[in-house]
């Protein structure tokens, strides 16, 4: 079986209704793409969390998945007339052959070293080095798989850093991957909040997979207390405004590590956190930074 590939420019106004329209006429899927990624036009979707932009970018590409028999100008015209928008007369058909994707999918993911004795490694993999510690996960079901650099420099931290019998706290824990390998790694108690009940339940899942004692919750969950570490890989601007909360959950002498942050941002983070933590030198991952500090 093979499917049609229907590609068309869209104004991003019109963008939303005529999509919701194209599934109500028998699209099998639509998904929207930046018409102008890869230039120098190209422009972020969303802004950081709690500063999200008004619209979709100015030029959007709707691509549209139909049945191989589908009649592609009827369904483009009969969606265009319910959601009130222009009938498109330019866009491209492709064939789409079938394929299976679970397996295309898992092949774009390998065992990722993090170091020479931690690795991440994809459940359907086997671990490339059974005598390292290996961090069990399905890349691609939740945020936080080691792919992407402000994962693995927070990895790195923990790896370098952790002497065992540390309180850890992962705050934005997604997957659970930070907070699971501190616990593999020899911390004492650790826990992870996230403001996502998916992302609790999914840290949940991969704490069990890995066979670690490990408290995901909630954020109005989680009980008062300071720690003796406490990681945060989110966003400059929810790092910012959650200063004092993050600072508080710090043991004094404890370790602050944040991540999500670019490395044209990090200055004006450590501005914010220096009434409580001296930093270390940042360290940088494909433009990415990771900052480490100790409380006052």
């Amino acid at each position: 079986m093979s499917w049609q590939s229907i590609r068309l420019l869209v104004d991003s106004k019109q963008a939303e209704p005529l999509s919701d329209a194209l599934m109500e006429a028998g699209a099998l899927s639509v998904s929207l793409e930046d018409a102008d990624a890869g230039t120098v036009d190209e422009t972020p979707l969303f802004g950081e969390p709690d500063h999200p932009t008004a619209e979709l970018w100015p030029h959007s590409i709707a691509v549209v998945l139909l049945e191989e028999g589908a009649d592609v100008a009827a369904t483009l015209a009969a969606a265009a007339r319910q959601a009130g928008t222009p009938v498109p007369t330019e866009y491209t058909v492709e064939s789409v052959a079938e394929q299976d994707w679970v397996r295309l999918t898992q092949s774009q993911f390998d065992p990722i070293p993090i170091s020479p004795r931690l690795w991440i490694v994809p459940t359907w993999h086997d671990a490339p080095d059974s005598s390292a510690i290996n961090l069990k996960l399905d890349p691609g079901l939740a945020f936080g798989t080691g792919s992407h650099p402000t994962t693995r420099l927070c990895l790195r931290w923990l790896d370098a850093h952790l002497a065992g019998d540390e309180t850890l706290l992962d705050y934005g824990c997604g997957s659970g991957i930070l907070a699971i390998a501190a616990a593999k790694l020899g911390a004492a108690r650790v826990e992870g909040v996230d403001i996502d009940p998916q992302a609790v339940t999914a840290s949940r899942d991969n704490a069990e997979l890995n066979d670690v004692a490990a408290r995901f919750c909630l954020p109005g969950e989680l009980a008062p207390g300071q720690y003796d570490i406490v990681v945060a890989n989110i966003l400059t601007n929810p790092l910012k405004g959650m200063a004092p909360l993050l600072a508080g959950r710090v043991r004094p002498g404890g370790r602050l590590v944040l991540s999500g942050i670019l490395a044209e941002q990090a200055e004006e983070v450590m501005a914010v956190y220096r009434d409580w933590f001296v930093f270390d030198a940042p360290a940088t991952d494909e433009g990415w930074v990771r900052l480490a500090g100790v409380k006052q």
